[in-house]
This record gives structure tokens, C-alpha cells and sequence, in this order.
């Protein structure tokens, strides 16, 4: 059963809460205090997005800097990729060294993504722990892990010496109930993938405000999107009412810090699942203000739930596309996603 934190309009609202675990496939995440060896590290792959901005700045060039002093002469190699045939070529001869990511959110998915098409789930898992150096404007998994977000050779320094902790993916599966896709952070239907576009062009500028002035911006003119959600083989909303934004969460940030899911967290075998109901033009204003606050999930229109399975499905037959780590999707009618438990590990901080 899905856990329903707060309820809103349409049928299935109501409150009630289990136990948490039932996540699949994997245990959740278990963390002993004891901290593991450093494991000695010999040769590493970094991975950087050629054509992403940040991977031309003094930040990126002191992590690499960095990686390179940490390992023995020769043991890096930087994979600076131009597009998912790069990345999958070179994550293909990983051949057993440390795999490093360089940048935000979006850089993350595609690795991660590119993984999962060489070989499911089983790859992932396979490669061992995985450095992350934020580089992005976005960097919500990074903050979620708690990486040194901002600090770009701290979190090299990690990605050679850290902790491997063990991390939920959301995975997509398609009609046929195959595996077609990873979710590192969060993917959101309805206004979300709006406000994830406006959001973009204001990010550095207005930083954790921009998703929520994104969702008020893109707002304005959208209609309601019908759609049924079910979570965990329960309705939460049936759709006969419109909704704002449907997200399904691991991380607790979204849009480079709007807290969409305060309270989620990529260890709890569960995704946290936001419905917002608020579709007239004040209550769009309301939420969008209450999102600032962190408050958005006490609002009556909307409901909070957490579970392990999601189906989102559009009852008028209008596709509807989602936004997953900012890579915007094909439009469907229907989605589905599961939960993955400890599906890959990130070295963080000890």
C-alpha cells in the first residue's frame, strides 16, 4: 500500500500510512555507522558533456586537475562525449575502472541511462561506485546526497576517497511492462514540464526560486491535465478533475533547489509522489507562493503520497509528455515507473 501523507481532490484521498519497504527490486538501503576502508583506486574514467557549459570552467578544470593528482601516472582518462553515442562508446571500455561524472542532474541521467541501455539494471549496479562532481545549475542530486555542491575539487577529492552509499533509480517501464528508462532525481507530468523549460532561462538568476516562478509563468495559459494516478494498485487521484502537476520524486529538490518533496530522500525504498490539484488561476498563484516556502505540500489541493509502484494515465486520451532530470520525453497516455532499490552506489563524504 502506498503511504498518503495528505489528501486532496478527486477520489482515492484519503490518509493512512504503512510501513515503508516495499521497494523492488533490491532491499532498501541499509547504512551501518561503521565507515568502510578506503578502497585504493588505480585508474578512473571521467565523464564530461562537451557541450554543456560548465565543463569549460576553472572548476572543471581543477577537479580533472584533482583526479589526476589522486591517481597514479596515466590512470585518468577524460571522455569529454558530444551526444549518447559518445557516451555509450565510452562507457562501454570502462573495462573496471572508476567511473566520475562531471556536471548537474542532466549529465547524471544520460550516464546513468547510457548504463541502463548497455545492460539493464544489472549493469548499473555492476560498474561499483560511482563519482559525482556537481557541475551544473541545477545539481538537485547532489544535494540530496549531500556532495559538495559549489566546491567542485572537494567533490573530486570524494569521488576518488568517498563512501559508497547505495541509491534508488526510478525506472520506467512501457506497455509491456519492459524496462525503457532511468530517472536519476525526479520526472514530472503536467505544468512540471513547463516549469522546467522557463525554469532553465532564469535558474541562475533566481536559483531555488525559479521552478516555482516557472510553474506560476507556464501556468497562466495551460489547461488542466486529466490524469489518473495510482500508486501502489490505489487510486490517489482518478482524474475526472483536472490536475496542475503529477512528480514523482527520489531527491527532494527539483529546478536547482525548489523544494517540491521536502521531505524525500533517494534511501527510503520509496519515491514520493506529488498531485497538485491547483488549476484556477489563485490557487496556481497560491502554490507556486507556498512552494516557496517549502508549505506547497500542506495545501488541501494537494496530496503527498509515497510508494514503490506509479501509474500516471491520461483519462481524456490527450499523450502527455514528462520531463525526467530535465530530458524532456515522447508524449504518451500512459506512464508507469517503479521504484529500484539500491540500484547503484555514489561515493559520498565520509
Amino acid at each position: 500500500m502506498p503511504v498518503l501523507v495528505r489528501g486532496c481532490s478527486g477520489a482515492g484521498a484519503r490518509v493512512r500510512r504503512t510501513a515503508p519497504g516495499c521497494c523492488d527490486p533490491g532491499p532498501v538501503s541499509s547504512h551501518e555507522p561503521d565507515q568502510p576502508p578506503v578502497e585504493v583506486v588505480s585508474a578512473a574514467l571521467a565523464v564530461v558533456n562537451a557541450s554543456a557549459g560548465s565543463a569549460r570552467t576553472p572548476a572543471a578544470r581543477d577537479a580533472l586537475a584533482v583526479l589526476e593528482a589522486s591517481l597514479p601516472p596515466g590512470g585518468l582518462e577524460v571522455a569529454r562525449t558530444g551526444g549518447p553515442d559518445d557516451l555509450r562508446r565510452a562507457l562501454a571500455g570502462l573495462d573496471g575502472r572508476r567511473l566520475v561524472v562531471l556536471g548537474g542532474d542532466g549529465s547524471v541521467h544520460a550516464a546513468i541511462s547510457a548504463l541502463h541501455s548497455l545492460g539493464g539494471l544489472e549493469r548499473v549496479r555492476g560498474v561499483g561506485p560511482i563519482g559525482l562532481v556537481p557541475l551544473g545549475t541545477g545539481n538537485d542530486l547532489a544535494r540530496s546526497l549531500g556532495l559538495q555542491v559549489g566546491a567542485a575539487s572537494l567533490a573530486a577529492r570524494t569521488a576518488v576517497e568517498g563512501r559508497p552509499s547505495p541509491v534508488e533509480l526510478v525506472v520506467s517501464l512501457d506497455e509491456h511492462g519492459r524496462e525503457d528508462g532511468v530517472v536519476v532525481n525526479a520526472v514530472h507530468a503536467g505544468i512540471g514540464v513547463s516549469a522546467s523549460k522557463r525554469a532553465k532561462t532564469a535558474k541562475r538568476a533566481l536559483r531555488a526560486l525559479a521552478y516555482p516562478a516557472g510553474a506560476l509563468a507556464a501556468g497562466v495559459a495551460a489547461r488542466p491535465w486529466h490524469l489518473r494516478v495510482v500508486v501502489d494498485g490505489e487510486v490517489v487521484h482518478d482524474g475526472s478533475s483536472g490536475v496542475l502537476l503529477v512528480a514523482v520524486n527520489l531527491g527532494s529538490t527539483v529546478g536547482g533547489g525548489a523544494r517540491l518533496s521536502p521531505l524525500a530522500t533517494p534511501h527510503d525504498g520509496l519515491v514520493d509522489v506529488v498531485v497538485s490539484g491547483a488549476t484556477g488561476p489563485l490557487a496556481r498563484a497560491g502554490f507556486a507562493a507556498a512552494m516557496v516556502r517549502g508549505q506547497h505540500v500542506e495545501r488541501r489541493d494537494t496530496a503527498t503520497v509515497r510508494g514503490a509502484d506509479v501509474v500516471v494515465e491520461a483519462v481524456d486520451g490527450r499523450a502527455f509528455e514528462v520531463n525526467a532530470d530535465g530530458d524532456l520525453s515522447q508524449a504518451r497516455t500512459r506512464w508507469r515507473w517503479r521504484c529500484a532499490g539500491d540500484a547503484w552506489q555514489v561515493l559520498v563524504p565520509r
